[in-house]
């Protein structure tokens, strides 16, 4: 059984929080939260929730530590246009960074 989170507009940038996944892709859910608990970026918190809710959506499962991160990818979201002060009172313009995160949990390894 499959069950999927997707968390949608993060404000962080795609390229972090895909350094992030690197690291937890393929692991049992257990392993990865322990896994995120100890890794010192803003990000986790993110992935973090999201992989909560993906095992929460996972329904009855027998055996909890059964549970694996199948798929977990994270593609560009919108961009968040803002200005910052320039030189000669004139605004510069810039882009926030935000992504779309998706976890997919199960109970067979792949």
């Amino acid at each position: 059984m499959e069950a999927i989170a997707i968390s949608k507009f993060g404000r962080y940038s795609f390229r972090k929080v895909g350094q992030i996944l690197k690291l937890i892709k393929g692991k049992r859910v257990s392993d990865a939260l322990t896994l995120l608990a100890f890794t010192k970026k803003s990000q986790t918190l993110y992935i973090e929730k999201t992989l909560k809710s993906a095992t929460a959506n996972c329904g009855r499962i027998k055996n909890p530590e059964s549970v694996f991160i199948i798929k977990a990818f994270v593609t560009m979201g919108p961009p968040i246009k803002r200005m910052r002060p320039g030189a000669q009172g004139r605004g510069n313009p810039y882009k926030r960074k935000t992504c779309h995160l998706t976890i997919v949990v199960g109970d067979k390894k792949k």
